[in-house]
């Protein structure tokens, strides 16, 4: 049988975000410019910009999935393949079968960091997860007042998933989990439940974008052309999942941090002065914190090393 790669990153946020900087259209100009074949808007409770980043993919060579962050009663959960908000707010298992409901794949994001709105691990609905817990002893993050038994949405009297409550994938390389902590404990999840590992960037500025991604093996396809979006999706929920995820994937740093900023200017000197503007603004205002914050701490080391011979 045919089969064909592809490289996607699912969980990329556009200036729709409430914290995120980039527009849609520049987003996919750079993911198809450092070579990947799809990339998921997935900005915070809102889905208009990524409805409208899947209807324009195609021009970019791109293919076209819609996504949205949701935030749920117990953390976030990213939608992936759904044309519809679901309802923020909601239980974590009530929002996995509301994303099911239309199609799509629910995706664990940066799991159990609470900092980030991760989901803590007594609140994943998992097979025959009686005590909640997820196969894992508790942690500090679990422990204590989190140690309680499970939610009763989570889990059926008998203890298993209640149906259409589990999750597709989890995210086991999220690029900005700096410690790496996180990301392994993710991995170890995942492998005792079975369940596909994908990586993301989590992308908030261009430059990041692609930072870490998932390959897919997609069966049945001649070429990349050929691949749908519900091909991508029966491929995460199928787990022919790679993931590849570093600081900088080497085969695209360069195009990364070199590409971005030239990619940037390129679009604002396309679509306005005023943008471009604002941005030039922010840009300068960053650099000049990042210089001020610099000189600060220089002067701080330098009378360090003074008082040593006071």
């Amino acid at each position: 049988m045919s089969r064909v790669t592809v490289s996607i990153d699912p969980h990329v946020h556009s200036e729709d975000s409430y914290d995120g900087h980039e527009p849609v259209d520049l987003i996919l100009e750079h993911a198809a410019e450092i070579g990947l074949d799809a990339v998921v808007i997935t900005d915070h409770d809102v889905i208009r910009e990524s409805k409208r980043a899947a209807e324009t993919a195609a021009e970019y060579g791109l293919i076209g999935i819609p996504g949205v962050e949701v935030s749920t009663a117990h953390g976030h959960l990213l939608a992936i393949g759904v044309d519809r908000m679901p309802p923020r707010g909601e239980p974590y298992a009530e929002t996995v079968r509301r994303i099911h409901e239309q199609g799509g794949v629910a995706i664990v994001p940066h799991p159990f960091q609470r900092s980030r709105h991760g989901v803590r691990q007594r609140d994943i609905p998992t097979p025959g997860s009686g005590d909640g817990s997820g196969g894992e002893a508790p942690d500090a993050e679990t422990s204590g007042v989190d140690a309680e038994l499970p939610h009763e949405d989570a889990v059926d009297a008998a203890g298993a998933a209640a149906p259409g409550a589990e999750v597709d994938a989890v995210e086991v390389f999220n690029a900005w989990l700096f410690t790496g902590y996180r990301n392994r404990r993710a991995r170890r999840f995942a492998a005792t439940h079975g369940y596909p590992g994908v990586a993301a960037s989590d992308a908030h500025h261009l430059q990041y974008v692609g930072r870490a991604f998932t390959e897919l093996t997609i069966e049945g396809r001649e070429s990349v052309g050929e691949v749908t979006a519900d091909d991508v999706l029966t491929a995460i929920r199928r787990g022919t999942t790679t993931v590849d995820g570093r600081r900088a994937p080497i085969r695209m740093a360069a195009k990364h941090y070199v590409g971005a900023a030239g990619r940037r200017s390129g679009y604002y000197a396309r679509t306005g002065a005023a943008r471009g503007a604002r941005a030039t603004r922010r840009t300068t205002l960053g650099a000049l914190t990042a210089a001020k914050v610099a000189a600060l701490q220089s002067v701080h080391r330098t009378r360090r090393f003074l008082s040593w011979f006071a």
